[in-house]
């Protein structure tokens, strides 16, 4: 028993993958090709992928939303988890590591899931918004550019219904956001957010300690 949070050292958390990832392998195919990008920090960990796949199930999600596409990794793991029908609307600007998300979603058969729209996220979400579609998408995953974390939360908290789920990624920004001496945009960006997810009474909230920090978000 402990009363707090486990630090994972690299054979602990080796050994908690050994028992606890179901990995499909494309899925893993795609992160081993993705880790050898001079940006593949960016990648989500496994785990991660594996806990959003079973929030999906979890709450009979069948819109989803992604802000932030990479290569791909996320996206394909939560189309595993829908249901057929199920959309995944996925936004993204860099062509280059979306054309690796394409690749791999078109070999996991799941390319039908998935509309990309590479375009500005913030310009694709008021455009979602214009259409009617506020209130209609079950869950939302955040994880680009983060002085528009602000800008993504309130947009995803329109478009999310109510009892819907919005998840924020490296929200514990490799713990930079808890260093006073660190004032870049991006730390500063993360950590005005996650004060004001804490005081957001529209909202019901957890910030979990996994890969980089998630803050899971549920509409009111």
């Amino acid at each position: 028993m402990s009363n707090k949070t486990l630090n994972l050292n690299a054979l602990l958390y080796q050994y908690m993958l050994s028992v606890s990832l179901r990995e499909p392998p494309v899925l893993k195919s795609l992160r081993e090709e993705t880790a050898k990008l001079p940006s593949h920090e960016m990648q989500i960990s496994p785990e991660q992928g594996q806990f959003m796949a079973f929030l999906i199930e979890l709450i009979g999600a069948k819109k989803t939303l992604e802000i932030g596409v990479y290569t791909g990794y996320s996206a394909l793991a939560v189309a595993f988890a829908l249901p057929c029908g199920g959309r995944i609307t996925a936004c993204d600007i860099n062509a280059e590591t979306s054309a690796i998300a394409k690749r791999f979603w078109q070999k996991a058969k799941m390319e039908h899931k998935i509309d990309l729209i590479l375009a500005p996220a913030l310009e694709t979400l008021n455009d979602l918004i214009a259409r009617g579609e506020s209130n209609t998408f079950d869950f939302v995953f955040i994880d680009a550019d983060k002085q528009n974390y602000f800008n993504y939360y309130e947009r995803s908290l329109s478009l999310v219904r109510p009892g819907g789920l919005i998840l924020i990624d490296n929200v514990l920004w490799s713990g930079r956001v808890a260093d006073s001496t660190n004032h870049d945009s991006q730390t500063e960006a993360i950590r005005s957010l996650n004060q004001k997810i804490c005081e957001d009474k529209r909202i019901n909230m957890s910030l979990l300690p996994l890969g980089d920090g998630l803050t899971m978000v549920r509409k009111r």
